[in-house]
C-alpha cells in the first residue's frame, strides 16, 4: 500500500488502458485525478471514485488548470494520444506532433517543475507506442510524434536527477486488446502475428496497468527508460 493517499494525475486516463490502471491504483488507496479531452460519457463513470476534469493538453491554460486542481502531486501518467494516420492532409503530421508529443511532454515538464519545487520524489510515466521504437510503414504521422516524445522524456529524466529525484519513464505498448489497437485487432489486421508465432497472444490492459504500477513505486530505481510491452513483436 505504498501509494496510499498519494495523488496521481492520469491525463487521458478514462479509456481502456487507463481504466485498468485506475482500478489497480484505486485498489491500493491512491487518490486519482483523471482528465479527458472530449469523451465525456466515458469519463462520467469515474466521477464517483476520482476527480474528473476536461482538459486539452495542447492548451497551456488547460494544463495549468489541471495541475492546480490536482494539488500535491506525486505521480503523473499521460495516456493521451491520437492514432493519426498518413494519407491525410499535411496538417495531420502537425496535429499528430501536437497531440502525441507537445501536449504530453509540456504537461510532464510542468508537473516535474512543481514536484521539484516541493521537493517531491515523484514519478512520471509517458506513453509512446511500438511504432516509436520500430519501423511500421504508413505510421509516420503517429510514430514521428511518439518517437519525439520518447526522446524528450529521456531528456527530461536526465534534467530531473538530483535531490528531488523525479523519475521519468516511457511505456511503449504493442498490439493491445484495449486502447487504440482494439479496432485493428477486431478487423484482423494483426492476426498474422499470432498465426506465425511472433507473439503468443495480444496484450491486455492489465499488462499495462502492472507496468505503470511498477514505475510508480516510490522506492523504484528506474528512470529514463523505455519499456516496450509488446510480447516480443518488435524483436
Amino acid at each position: 500500500m505504498s501509494l496510499l493517499n498519494r495523488t496521481i494525475l492520469m491525463a487521458g486516463g478514462t479509456g481502456g488502458l487507463g481504466s485498468a490502471t485506475a482500478e489497480l491504483l484505486l485498489s491500493e488507496g491512491a487518490r486519482l485525478v483523471m482528465s479527458y479531452r472530449s469523451n465525456s460519457s466515458r469519463a462520467e463513470v469515474w466521477k464517483q471514485r476520482a476527480m474528473v476534469l476536461q482538459a486539452d493538453l495542447k492548451s497551456a491554460n488547460d494544463r495549468e488548470r489541471l495541475l492546480d486542481a490536482t494539488g500535491e502531486l506525486y505521480g503523473l501518467v499521460v495516456f493521451a494520444g491520437d492514432p493519426v494516420r498518413t494519407g491525410s492532409p499535411p496538417e495531420t503530421l502537425t496535429h499528430g506532433f501536437e497531440v502525441n508529443c507537445a501536449g504530453p511532454l509540456l504537461l510532464a515538464r510542468e508537473a516535474a517543475e512543481r514536484m521539484k519545487e516541493k521537493g517531491t520524489a515523484g514519478a512520471i510515466v509517458l506513453f509512446g507506442t511500438m511504432q516509436a521504437v520500430a519501423l511500421f510503414p504508413g505510421s509516420t504521422a503517429y510514430a514521428a510524434g511518439k518517437a519525439a516524445l520518447v526522446h524528450g522524456a529521456q531528456i527530461l529524466a536526465k534534467e530531473c536527477r538530483g535531490p528531488a529525484n523525479v523519475r521519468v519513464n516511457t511505456i511503449c505498448p504493442g498490439v493491445m486488446q484495449a486502447g487504440m489497437a482494439s479496432a485493428s485487432i477486431a478487423s484482423g489486421k494483426y492476426d498474422r502475428y499470432i498465426a506465425d508465432g511472433t507473439i503468443s497472444r495480444f496484450g491486455r490492459a492489465e499488462d499495462i496497468a502492472r507496468t505503470v504500477r511498477f514505475l510508480l513505486e516510490p522506492d523504484n530505481y528506474v528512470t529514463g527508460q523505455v519499456l516496450t510491452i509488446d510480447g516480443g513483436l518488435t524483436l
